[in-house]
């Protein structure tokens, strides 16, 4: 198995783990059980791999996180909208 092949398996896997997710939140609308906080630093972090992919001309790096960085903004926008909602409501 070459380095580059197993880097595509492990792309897949961890970017597909966030569909269910990203599916459930734009379902329902539902974001009251995601940590903001947790989604920050995670966009934050995703950002940071692809930066790091970029600069080593890795392309399943580049892939993975380019991918779960639009999958996990989706879920951050959402609560981040939510947050602001309730704090108007209030």
């Amino acid at each position: 198995m070459t380095t580059d092949l197993l880097g595509y398996i492990a792309a897949f896997l961890t970017t597909t783990s966030f569909l269910p997710q990203v599916i459930r939140t734009l379902r329902t609308g539902d974001t009251r059980s995601i940590s903001f906080t947790m989604y920050l630093m995670l966009v934050a972090g995703v950002a940071t791999w692809l930066a790091y992919g970029l600069l080593l001309g890795a392309l399943p790096i580049v892939l993975a996180n380019g991918i779960t960085l639009v999958l996990s903004s989706i879920i951050l926008a959402m609560k981040w909208r939510d947050i602001r909602t309730q704090q108007h409501t209030a």
